[in-house]
């Protein structure tokens, strides 16, 4: 595999904005040292400029897995919990990939928490991940489980946000 000699589980939370930032940095980074990285968007379908900036950096693929419409956390629609769990199932066909470096898997602690994907499988699956996989694994309300199984956890923390003065979300900056 060409990996890392020890990949580590990092996993960033927080209601502050940067969780999926942070993870195209290490994605970046990794890409920039020949490494092959995927990224799985859960809940993701609009436009987001990572996903055309991904198309010219050789090594790195991110796939969506999601519509672009918000997601109903007291009552997900149907075709929710079947895109995110064909993102589930193509991240478990990925991390049998032996050339793959990182993966990460954006927003699956929201899909985790809104039920669209079981916390078991997502135990099962860090527990078991490849000694030389880096998984990271972003978005809000990360279950204490998955806290205490990471290697690095990171939360990210509101402390002002532009949207509040209202600036709306800009091209290019939030997408």
């Amino acid at each position: 595999m060409d990996g890392f000699e020890r990949g580590t589980i990092q996993l960033y939370t927080g209601d502050g904005k940067g969780k999926t930032t942070a993870a195209l940095g290490a994605a970046l980074r990794a890409v920039g040292h020949g490494k092959k990285v995927v990224m799985i968007q859960f809940m993701k379908g609009r436009l987001y400029g990572e996903l055309e900036a991904a198309k010219s950096l050789e090594g790195f693929t991110i796939e969506q897995h999601g519509r672009d419409e918000f997601v109903d956390p007291k009552s997900p629609d149907p075709v929710d919990r079947e895109l995110a769990g064909l993102g589930w199932r193509r991240a478990e066909e990925l991390v049998r990939d032996s050339g793959l470096s990182m993966l990460i898997l954006d927003e699956i602690n929201v899909a985790v928490a809104y039920g669209l994907i079981e916390i078991e499988k997502v135990l099962v699956f860090m527990k078991n991940k490849p000694e030389r996989l880096e998984l990271i694994l972003t978005g809000r309300y990360a279950p204490a489980e998955m806290i205490a199984l990471a290697d690095t956890v990171t939360e990210m923390k509101e402390i002002r946000h532009h949207y509040q003065g209202g600036v709306a979300a800009r091209e290019g900056i939030e997408y």
